[in-house]
């Protein structure tokens, strides 16, 4: 066997073993019964044990050093820059320092649930502390004197830093805190009312998976506290929740899962258990989830093919038209929780995160004010106290499990959703139609084919402008929200 084989050999291996340390993670937030805790901090501790030590081993270093890149394709060079990558960065992080993150973060996220079902923040913060600690020793030893809070982002978007982020950002947010306050001053469409038993809901939901090609043979819906995707290959789990006056929740909470797990259903089964087969990263992950939820799960032609099945399931439940309904929809609302905000408002909740977690990471901000600092700003940026803790500083599941860097790949992948939404658009000219029989196939196949199947062979960024023919831009996006709420309101 050539370097290269031994090398592959080795990482399919690695590969499938982390598969392994997902499904602990799908079934600690899924289905474990909660008194195993204790037990599963240490399992994962293990497994993370024995991943870095396989990212580290010696052999890697030497493998990758005796092959001749000029000599490969494009798909192995793809495969071995990513091995590389990750060999030059696990090799940074202690192997001690690894297994404690994995102990800690594992056993943080139940008191995260319990003091949020408690409203605790109290009971809460030493953990958080004890996981911002850690999490700091991490980035300064992967930053390696450069800035901490960059080598956390590129964990989840390779080659974006925190800069050019905060660059993005300030030129989004006039745009869209000017299309928030008209909106809300404007005359708002009918909101949803009525109950909507959750076994029926469920029901739906499964239909809705379906619609967007959702393959069962290859995965599960489950019900969490916080919905996700997790898995890839033949193995993609998603999860959802319910809410008897809400139903919109599970159903457009599932839809967006369905978009992360169609992303990985579709990698080509050639990159399977190899560094190409999940996605790139988190930000044109999201790109999958929020072009299905929102651009076609949203849109006026799918909503009236939804408005059509919820009659059916429901029977009336007090939107007078299809029209109407589409409204009902995309109805922008006062709101603390960020998986619940609407288009228009969403990318002022992440806004937010960024820089408290950027803030924290620096030391430039305390664990102990957190909270404070929290409050302060939803005041700020959206003009209403926060509550309480669980629809505050205790309503994500992030910072608890140590994702730091995170938060921002969500507005990342708004931005590139809307690049591919206008792409597919001018590709598809007659997609309405079919999305207003509930067909999706048009959308998703095109997806599929320009970007999904791909999984990690280009950059980020260059998976974006492969897919679309353009370099990623924030003006698609809000050029796409002032169009459709502008409508939708009468500005």
């Amino acid at each position: 066997m050539s370097a290269y084989e031994q090398l592959m050999a080795f990482e399919h291996t690695t590969q499938a073993l982390g598969q392994v340390a997902g499904r602990l993670g799908w079934d600690q937030e899924a289905i474990m019964p909660k008194g195993a805790a204790g037990q599963r901090a240490e399992e994962m501790a293990a497994m993370e044990s024995v991943l870095h030590a396989r990212r580290i081993d010696p052999k890697v270093g030497e493998w990758l050093a005796a092959i001749d890149t000029a000599q490969l394709d494009e798909v192995a060079k793809a495969h071995v820059r990513h091995i590389a990558k990750t060999y030059a960065r696990t090799s940074k992080v202690p192997a001690d320092l690894a297994a404690e993150i994995a102990k800690v973060t594992s056993r943080s996220q139940g008191i995260w649930a319990q003091a949020r079902s408690d409203e605790d923040v109290a009971g809460f913060l030493p953990t958080l502390q004890e996981v911002v600690n850690l999490k700091r020793q991490e980035g300064q030893a992967l930053a390696a004197g450069g800035d901490v809070y960059d080598a956390m982002v590129d964990d989840y978007e390779p080659e974006m830093t925190a800069a050019e982020i905060a660059a993005m950002f300030d030129a989004m947010r006039p745009r869209l805190v000017a299309l928030r306050a008209a909106v809300l001053a404007a005359e708002a469409p009918q909101k949803l009312s009525g109950h909507y038993p959750a076994d029926k809901q469920m029901a739906l939901t499964a239909k809705l998976a379906a619609s967007f090609g959702y393959n069962f043979d290859h995965g599960r819906i489950d019900c969490v506290t916080h919905p996700f995707c997790s898995g890839s290959g033949q193995d993609v789990r998603i999860t959802t929740r319910t809410s008897e006056n809400d139903p919109f929740n599970c159903f457009y909470s599932t839809i967006h899962e369905v978009g992360h797990a169609a992303y990985e259903q579709g990698i080509d089964d050639a990159y399977l258990l190899t560094p190409l087969g999940r996605g790139v990263s988190m930000g044109v992950h999201e790109s999958q989830s929020r072009i299905y939820e929102n651009q076609l799960g949203r849109g006026r032609a799918y909503t009236g093919w939804l408005f059509e099945q919820m009659k059916a399931e429901f029977g009336d439940f007090g939107i007078e038209s299809a029209e109407a309904f589409y409204g009902t929809v995309n109805r922008v609302n006062d709101g603390y929780i960020r998986t619940e905000a609407d288009e228009v408002q969403y990318n002022l909740h992440i806004m937010l995160r960024f820089d408290l977690e950027r803030a924290l990471m620096l030391g430039d901000l305390a664990v102990n004010d957190l909270e404070a600092a929290w409050n302060d700003r939803f005041k700020a940026d959206f003009g209403y106290a926060v509550d309480r803790p669980s629809h505050g500083v205790l309503q994500d599941v992030h910072w608890s499990v140590g994702l730091f860097g995170y938060f921002p790949t969500y507005s990342l992948g708004n931005v590139y959703a809307g690049c591919l939404n206008e792409a597919l658009r001018a590709a598809v000219p007659g997609l309405d139609a079919q999305l207003a029989q509930g067909d999706t196939s048009a959308a998703t196949g095109w997806l599929r084919e320009n970007l999904q199947r791909h999984g990690g062979l280009r950059e980020p960024a260059a998976t974006i402008e492969h897919a679309t023919g353009k370099a990623p831009s924030g003006a698609p996006l809000l050029d796409y929200l002032e169009a459709k709420f502008g409508e939708i309101y009468g500005l």
